[in-house]
Parts: C-alpha cells; structure tokens; sequence
C-alpha cells in the first residue's frame, strides 16, 4: 500500500528530484495520518473513506434518507480535478461507482493530499469490485407549480428506487423530452418540471417503480388522473 523506493547506488550526495518528490509524498502522508481532520455531518468538503486495507477519496453527495449512519457518496481518483486523474480514473474504475451508500464508521476524516499515497490509484490498482457500500438508490420527483409565481406547489408523480444512476438520468431526459410544449398545459394552471434527487427510503410506498412501467406512460397516466 506504501509506495517504496531505492537510491542508486550507495554514494553519498543529493537525492535526485524524483527520489526527493517520494520523500515529500511520504512525509505529507506521514503528516496527514498523525493529524486526521475528523468528519463535520453536513460539510461538502471530501472525505476519506476506508475500502479494503487502502483509502480511499470520496464526494459527499445530498443526503440519503436511508438512516442517520449512512450517506451518499461517489469515489473518485485522488488527482482529481485533473484531466489525467480523470483518465487515469476511469481506466482503475472509479467513475463506473456512481453514487454509494458509505457507512459513516467507514469515514477516516475529511480528505488530505496526504493520503494519496494510500490509495488504490496509487498503487496502480483498480478498485476492487466490492467496495464494501451499496448502491445509492436516487428518485426523479415530477411536480408541478402553479403559474401565478406563488411557491404553492405539489408532487404529481414519484417514479424510484433506480438501481442505476444512468437509468435515472436516461428517464429524466425522456421525460423532460416528453414535457417539452407541454409542460403549461399538462395540468391546468401549473408548469410541469422533473428533478433528480435522492430516493426518499421513508415514503417508499409513494414511489412507482420504474422497472415495472415506462416512466412517461406514468406521468401520462399521473396527468390524466388530475385532469380527470
């Protein structure tokens, strides 16, 4: 897990700028591990989060409603925001996770370039196909509000749990195609509008699933309903 490296030789002298670039990588990671920053609940800096013997870098995602000891995340390489991590990333699969579930006793603190050294990025690894955190289930939420400039609003249609971020955005946009000139006139008085947001596991009853029925021949259906 920690990087290791040899001197050339055994002459005395400087250390060559790779050696010395080395050096300050494990110093700074000696630092960081000697001086954790604990986790703030609510903060939207990164955290580090533990998967396997590595560490591992991690975006904290809008809330989870699944239970106050997990929230939603997304690892992610930790060169990130740089084009090369960006690569470097996908080819190790970090940007195929999408959002997870983490256990917040999985949490170390919040992230340090310090622990870069610990990761399985640095190692020249892939993550491991289990992380150890599930899937975070999200939700597209299609309400509509009045058009007076009023906030009085409410939910026409809850479609979820989607077991994939990618099914969920693929519907979001159907659905935002399917709005499309309509979205005045679909129910009287009201702009009709779609958002993506967590899955709201508490009121699961209010959900249709996505998987037994098209989503736009439920909001079709949601519509007629109103209008009925």
């Amino acid at each position: 897990m920690i990087r290791r490296f040899h001197r050339c030789g055994h002459g005395p002298g400087a250390l060559t700028p790779e050696d010395q670039a080395i050096v300050d990588q494990f110093r700074a990671m000696l630092t960081a591990l000697r001086n954790p920053e604990p986790w703030t609940p609510g903060s939207a800096r990164d955290i580090a989060v533990r998967v396997s013997p590595f560490m591992e870098r991690a975006h904290t995602r809008p809330g989870d409603d699944h239970g106050p000891d997990l929230i939603a995340v997304a690892l992610v390489h930790p060169g990130t925001p740089h084009a090369s991590a960006y690569l470097h990333g996908r080819q190790l699969g970090y940007t195929e996770r999408g959002r997870l579930r983490c256990e917040t006793s999985a949490i170390l603190g919040f992230w340090q370039p310090g622990y870069a050294m610990l990761t399985h990025a640095a190692a020249s690894l892939p993550l491991p196909d289990d992380v150890g955190m599930d899937p975070a289930h999200y939700a597209l939420y299609i309400e509509a509000r009045k058009r007076d400039d009023s906030r009085d609003a409410y939910t026409l249609l809850r479609v979820g749990p989607y077991t994939q971020t990618r099914h969920a955005q693929q519907d979001h946009d159907r659905i935002t195609a399917a709005l499309d000139g309509r979205e005045t006139t679909l129910v009287p008085g009201h702009r009709v509008s779609v958002r993506y947001a967590p899955f709201g596991v508490s009121d699961h009853q209010l959900f249709a699933d996505p998987y037994e029925a098209d989503a736009v021949a439920l909001l079709d259906a949601a519509a007629a309903g109103v209008s009925a």
